[in-house]
């Protein structure tokens, strides 16, 4: 196990972004696609929150189990979305935890791709929990819903005692040079134009975010609509699924404006605002 302040990239062993708080991913160079399951240990019990897929299980449970959590201490395992990525390891999760009363919490839009991952726990919907997970000794964590970023059930996940927003696909990257922290030159913050680092950088973490946007999410509005959302929440961190974590004020803001300016994203990069659609064939073409 390793503290945020000595983690140094050793991404071997799990890193303990926040009191309790634990990065328990997988660092996958050849991908690109670096998943963040996280660890949430409140006194003697422990929530899993998107806990990653079927290969990864080994490595995430073995991480888990180097902060001290056995695995029956864990009594909820919460999903923000249904992507095998997420919830592929489910089924592994259930088999090794062996509680009756194991929790698996998401989206009612998600529970119902969710289910077919071979889930035995019964699945609670964001409803049924009162948007909010209460530990035993009262702690809570909030569920705030971002429709369409990018599934119609997606949520972000605040943790009001950490102040660390768990974000999801939102603020996720993709590329094969990653850190778990993003990390920013002064250069970085005043860059205009991305087509060409003026440091001489052949690669672009800023370019990874906004890439990663515009080919998963729907649209800009959905993004925009999310966006909107998580600025009513007194987050300090930012904890996406996928890419770095960010704890830099001036690197959110500035990831932030990127994105609320975004175009081109998903389906809008393909079909433009003033695209007439023509139906007028309808008739003749079922004649």
């Amino acid at each position: 196990m390793t503290k945020i302040e000595d983690h140094r990239n050793d991404y071997e062993n799990a890193i303990e972004i926040a009191d309790g708080i634990y990065w328990v991913g997988f660092c996958d160079i050849l991908s690109g696609l670096h998943c963040n399951p996280y660890l949430i240990i409140d006194n003697d019990e422990a929530l899993v929150l998107d806990g990653g897929s079927r290969p990864d299980f080994a490595t995430v449970m073995m991480k888990i189990l180097q902060t001290g959590i056995a695995p029956h201490q864990i009594k909820a395992l919460l999903y923000q979305h249904y992507d095998p990525d997420l919830c592929g390891s489910i089924s592994n999760f259930e088999d090794i935890i062996k509680r009756k009363d194991l929790k698996i919490i998401s989206d009612k839009e998600n529970n119902m791709f969710i289910r077919h991952y071979a889930v035995a726990s019964p699945l609670l919907t964001l409803e049924d929990v009162n948007f909010q997970y209460e530990f035993s000794s009262g702690r809570k964590l909030q569920f705030i819903l971002t429709p369409y970023a990018h599934s119609a059930g997606s949520f972000v996940t605040f943790d009001p005692r950490s102040q660390i927003l768990f974000t999801s696909d939102l603020f996720g990257s993709y590329g094969t040079q990653w850190e778990l922290f993003l990390k920013l030159g002064p250069d970085c913050l005043d860059c205009i134009d991305l087509s060409k680092c003026p440091a001489g950088k052949t690669n672009c973490p800023i370019n990874d975010i906004l890439d990663f946007h515009k080919k998963l999410m729907p649209s800009s509005k959905a993004l925009r609509y999310a966006l909107e959302r998580i600025l009513e929440i007194p987050f300090t961190r930012l904890a996406p699924q996928h890419g770095s974590i960010i704890i830099d004020k001036e690197i959110m803001r500035y990831v932030f404006e990127l994105l609320s300016a975004l175009a081109d994203i998903g389906i809008d990069g393909i079909v433009s605002d003033d695209y007439a659609f023509n139906f007028g064939n309808l008739k003749e073409r079922f004649k």
